[in-house]
């Protein structure tokens, strides 16, 4: 999804060229415009951002229809466990050469637009010396980056988190836009079992505010994403009730900073039933109730998952049958990759077979944003649920 209103969807604005989000691009001199907002004597001046068009061309190539968003963006931490899982020991030349078979794999471009990485992997070599942006660039695939700085305990809440990283964020985004950079990623969660409290979803929706900003203002796309976890036994009814609340205060305070609606992506939970809760809900419920949701709180969207991979594609599909005012993709991380590591297992030998798995799940979920979807000839590995209680990366 890349717009804020459904109109500009259907403009014809242009779409980003390749030579506009080149590495080592120079970050260009504000060209400052100011508005006046009629609110008596003192009236609030506002800075409107000279990157505006590069912004909505950003959004719009990002959201080019078949294809969605691959994140790549666990920390080196994170990034270990993912290796340990198949043997490997959590070292920068692991990561870079499983890093290096995602963003090789021949042809991925054609479903996938965007891809979110982490600070290491901007500024990553491939294993045969090329920058990872100029490989995901040669692949018409624009360069995305994490930016928080990872959850901590929130003061005076209930068990909840909040997500830090705005000190300094205005500095780091100009210096990753400059390394090629052209969206940004920023994880806060809200948690269902543990309330969620007034203080930790105004928090997670002001804090997404400023970082949605403060990224504008430096030639960044901001994914806005409030996380809603699966953890829990709650019903679906819980989740969108939960759901219509938290969109509800990230618009005010979205509005509250100034963001530009036509420059950002929305990426909402799918809304499900909690992980432990005894009755699943099928693709069709899933679709429906999140689309009541989009409705009611949401301009164009972007979904992510936390299911298993075929159930990912299932819903995402469902809710491309029927005409609806956005554009609805995905932005999956193991939704994409779980298949394609255990292929690989760190055999060189197996690279390939790892890059055509890859290549089915992304194809997969290109069909299913075009609502084409049919879940034949899926793997059993594909089917096997995702979910770990209490995910952190």
């Amino acid at each position: 999804m890349a717009s804020a209103s459904a109109s500009l969807l259907k403009s014809s604005s242009p779409v980003l060229d390749k030579s506009e989000w080149v590495k080592g691009q120079a970050i260009r001199q504000s060209t400052v415009s100011v508005r006046s907002l009629p609110s008596g004597p003192s009236a609030l001046t506002i800075r409107a951002g000279s990157y505006a068009d590069e912004l909505v061309k950003t959004a719009k190539t990002v959201a080019s229809p078949g294809r969605g968003i691959l994140a790549m963006d666990e920390s080196n931490a994170t990034c270990g466990k993912r290796l340990a899982s198949i043997g490997l020991e959590n070292t920068e030349a692991n990561r870079q050469a499983y890093r290096t078979l995602l963003v090789t794999a021949p042809g991925l471009g054609q479903y996938i637009s965007g891809a979110i990485l982490f600070e290491e992997t901007l500024y990553q070599s491939t294993t045969d010396g090329k920058k990872m942006v100029d490989v995901l660039v040669e692949q018409n695939i624009v360069p995305g980056i994490k930016v928080d700085k990872g959850l901590v305990p929130l003061a005076g809440s209930n068990d909840e988190s909040w997500c830090q990283g705005l000190d300094g964020l205005a500095s780091r985004t100009a210096a990753y836009y400059q390394q090629g950079a052209r969206f940004a990623k920023w994880r806060t969660v809200v948690s269902i079992p543990n309330g969620p409290s007034a203080l930790a979803v105004r928090e997670a929706a002001w804090g997404l505010a400023r970082y949605a900003a403060i990224a504008q203002d430096n030639g960044l796309v901001p994914i806005v994403e409030p996380e809603i976890l699966l953890d829990g036994d709650h019903g679906i009814d819980r989740t969108f009730e939960v759901a219509q609340k938290v969109w509800a205060e990230v618009f005010f305070y979205l509005a509250e900073n100034n963001v530009m609606f036509e420059g950002i992506l929305l990426k909402p939970s799918m809304v499900t039933p909690g992980a432990e809760c005894k009755e699943k809900a099928t693709p069709q419920q899933v679709a429906e109730y999140t689309l009541k949701l989009l409705h009611r709180r949401i301009p164009p969207a972007f979904l992510s998952g936390g299911q298993s991979e075929v159930e990912a594609t299932l819903n995402l599909n469902a809710m491309n049958q029927g005409p609806n005012p956005w554009h609805v993709s995905f932005s999956y991380a193991r939704a994409l990759q779980n298949t394609c590591l255990k292929t690989w297992g760190g055999r060189p030998e197996n690279v390939k077979a790892a890059q055509d798995t890859l290549l089915t799940r992304a194809k997969a979920n290109s069909l299913a944003q075009l609502g084409k979807y049919t879940g034949e000839g899926e793997s059993e590995e594909a089917k096997k649920g995702m979910f770990v209680k209490g995910y952190v990366y």
